[in-house]
């Protein structure tokens, strides 16, 4: 099993117009209205991929009961409401727009508490866990960090897939796998990492103070992936238009599958596997689906470049 952590989960919305305009109104072609969040997303791709996978986190009621009719979960009841995430996906040429809603705040002093139980309890029969999305108010940045450390101390492969000061507190977790956008990976370096070479060198600190492996999510051009045993860029010769909503997510999905193997993995084979499942996401309108057949026939197309001198920057 895969274990995923959603701790401010969404109603995912997609309305889908011709194309959007500031000012105007506007004739809605369709609406799609789902359970989502990052890490739920996650599980629903692994799960399509062929991966046993459950999802927990925090939840009110009525979500977690919409949630059970689709997945497996285990939420814990903390919130009061759950937020609307909306997109608004054009068909004219695939752009999306988002507004993302904050969240309930979780106001039960013992929510935290309770989370860390219910995730202990699932450990021994989980082969990797993923941490991922915002935090609601009321939840410490620290929260991530504990998730991961709780898993890897006993040897469950774990990806933190947060942002901000949850992002920075996680990047103090040896052996965590870290999976930031361009953005991100700049907020928590301080450096510019605009080419996959300053990608390489924004994340050295990073692996030299105990993260496994920081896999740069870069939209259109591709993932870098940077470990102990060197660097590699890997991307489609040309990319995929559609909603790019849940890509990353897609990408986490497959990442996580390849770490739940055990052993050491083959870092370009599993960055291949990451942007075709990626690209897969991409062409579907909603978030945590994929066209798996597209995957097949992306997966060998995806080129895989070697960085130089990654092996020594990582060392």
């Amino acid at each position: 099993m895969i274990l995923t952590v959603t701790m401010n989960p969404a109603y995912d919305m997609t309305y889908r117009v011709e194309q959007f305009e500031r000012g105007r109104e506007h004739r809605v072609l369709s609406v799609e209205q789902r359970i989502g969040g990052k890490g739920i997303n996650v599980t629903r791709v692994l799960n399509q991929i062929g991966k046993y996978s459950r999802a927990t986190g925090f939840a009110d009621h009525v979500f977690a009961a919409a949630a059970e009719l689709e997945l497996p979960v285990d939420f814990v009841h903390a919130l009061a409401w759950v937020r609307r995430t909306v997109v608004i996906s054009e068909s004219g040429d695939g752009t999306a727009t988002g507004l993302w809603e904050p969240g309930a705040r979780v106001g039960d002093p013992y929510a935290v508490d309770q989370l860390l139980v219910r995730v202990s309890g699932l450990l021994p029969d989980t082969g990797g866990m993923v941490v991922a999305g915002s935090l609601p108010g009321g939840v410490d940045r620290s929260v991530p960090a504990r998730l991961a450390r709780a898993a890897l101390a006993v040897g469950v492969p774990t990806i933190c897939d947060v942002e901000g000061r949850a992002l920075q507190t996680a990047a103090e977790v040896p052996g965590v796998v870290l999976m930031p956008n361009r953005e991100e990976l700049e907020q928590l370096t301080g450096v510019a990492a605009g080419t996959p070479a300053e990608v390489v060198s924004a994340v050295r600190p990073l692996l030299e103070r105990g993260v496994r492996a920081v896999i740069a999510t870069r939209g259109a051009e591709g993932m870098v992936a940077v470990t102990a045993a060197g660097a590699w860029l890997a991307r489609l010769p040309e990319p995929v238009a559609g909603n790019p909503t849940g890509a990353g997510d897609a990408a986490t999905a497959a990442v996580i599958a390849a770490l739940a193997a055990g052993g050491e993995p083959d870092w370009p084979a599993l960055l291949a596997d990451a942007v075709a499942t990626s690209a897969a996401a991409v062409v579907i309108p909603v978030a945590g689906e994929i066209d798996r057949s597209l995957r097949d026939r992306l997966a060998p197309e995806v080129v895989i470049t070697e960085l130089s001198g990654a092996r020594e920057n990582a060392s």
